[in-house]
């Protein structure tokens, strides 16, 4: 009896007519007063949110001069972006180039106009990562902010502020998980309130197997459980930023994990659905007639997360990223140069050794990336049904990049999308319409069997 009176009594208390703490059913005025201060507060401080939210959709909402900014487009593969939009950006795309050095940017627009002569009247913008006033300007310029400037997770996080704080679209080309972590618990909130869309790995990181597995999905059956691998070749080489972000990530180990965690408290968890990623182990693949190794990098966490956040992927959803090849000595090859480049990337003398190797800016030269090329084949089954699906095309890193990155960023600005914000995948913020866009313009998607 005791018990249920001392569970009760606090609620019973507050319930009757507000009365609290006096033990004889009196009102005690001093902390009624508190009460209603305390009111008055959360009232204010409601108010005050919703002036805020609603100043910053109109913020976001206003007239911009550009539809779309490539930011870094002096860099190797910001040049080939600049060079893939002024061949492809529609006559109407007000878009625009930046970059810290001027006299670079008016190089390489004389050079683009030398092939397209609109591009002669193509706007440029002088900014710099590390200069957080002159990004909120840029930002608050554009509908969409394209960014190659990396390694992200160094230069990278006052262009993704400001695009949250402004109501911009985002998108760039990382690879690294703990920037899109970090990014994550930062910014998803403000991009919300402003209805930002946020999209990191709109590149070969890690679009190939976000829409491919997207791709794949939907040649199954709807709401059964769903299992899909994705196996990965190519031939191609990587430049000196590639490197050097790759670098970056692989010596931040514990600060990569450490946002994992933090996101992991962030994220709301899956009522009735379950979306899983396990690593998997060394396999031989017979549908590919490959061996997979399991690659640790980004793409599986981007697919997990596409599943995780559209219910087309089923009640129970599974994928494995694996890295393609044919023979297992090179396999075996391959994993122990992996290892020991990630074992000399925790030593920063040796991490910047390697770096100072292939220099930032510098990469495969157009007769090099014209024989590149990739493949990822995905297999999928669910609902008694299996399936083997193709995404490729030529030179992944440079080439193929460019123009997904390009594809992304005029689908943003131009395209009837679904109404979400936030930090969201490609496949969430943008699904068929990039997916046919790209198909346009030269990546073949494809079912190769089915049964």
């Amino acid at each position: 009896m005791n018990e249920e009176v001392r569970q009760a009594g606090p609620t019973a208390a507050r319930d009757e007519g507000g009365r609290e703490g006096t033990g004889n059913g009196e009102r005690n005025p001093a902390r009624d007063g508190h009460r209603e201060q305390a009111a008055d507060r959360d009232d204010r401080a409601d108010r005050a949110d919703e002036a805020a939210g609603r100043a910053a959709r109109e913020e976001a909402d206003r007239p911009r001069p550009h539809d779309v900014v490539l930011f870094g487009a002096t860099g190797f593969v910001g040049a080939l972006t600049a060079e893939y939009l002024a061949a492809n950006a529609p006559a109407d795309c007000r878009w625009a180039l930046a970059a810290r050095d001027l006299g670079k940017l008016e190089r390489l627009r004389d050079r683009l106009a030398a092939l397209h002569p609109a591009a002669a009247n193509v706007p440029l913008i002088k900014a710099d990562a590390s200069d957080p006033a002159a990004v909120r300007e840029l930002a608050a310029a554009t509908r969409v902010l394209a960014t190659t400037v990396g390694p992200y997770v160094l230069y990278g996080g006052e262009i993704v502020a400001a695009c949250a704080a402004s109501g911009t679209d985002y998108v760039d080309l990382t690879g690294e998980p703990e920037f899109v972590d970090r990014t994550y618990v930062l910014h998803d909130a403000r991009a919300r309130e402003t209805g930002a869309r946020l999209v990191h790995a709109c590149g070969f990181d890690s679009i190939p197997a976000d829409l491919g597995t997207y791709f794949t999905v939907a040649q199954l059956p709807r709401d059964v459980p769903i299992r899909v691998d994705g196996f990965m070749r190519s031939n191609a080489l990587f430049s000196g930023g590639t490197l050097a972000s790759a670098l970056t990530a692989m010596g931040r180990a514990p600060q990569t994990l450490a946002a994992a965690r933090e996101r992991r408290l962030h994220e709301h968890r899956l009522p009735g659905r379950r979306v899983r990623g396990p690593l998997g182990v060394p396999r031989f693949s017979r549908e590919t007639g490959t061996w997979g190794l399991p690659l640790p990098t980004l793409d599986p966490r981007i697919v997990t997360r596409s599943a995780a956040a559209l219910d087309r992927y089923g009640p129970d959803f599974r994928y494995r990223h694996y890295a393609s090849v044919k023979h297992l000595p090179f396999a075996l090859g391959g994993t122990a140069a992996v290892g020991a480049t990630a074992a000399l990337a925790q030593l920063p003398p040796a991490r910047q050794w390697l770096m100072d190797r292939w220099e930032s800016g510098r990469g495969p030269d157009a007769e090099r990336r014209a024989r590149s090329w990739f493949t990822v084949r995905f297999v999928g089954e669910g609902g008694g049904r299996r399936v083997l699906t193709e995404v490729s095309g030529g030179d992944p890193g440079y080439g193929e990049t460019a123009k997904m990155l390009a594809e992304s960023a005029l689908c943003l600005a131009h395209d009837a999308l679904p109404q979400r914000a936030g930090q969201l995948t490609t496949a969430v913020a943008m699904g068929d319409s990039l997916l046919d866009r790209l198909q346009k313009a030269g990546i073949r998607f494809r079912v190769a069997s089915a049964r």
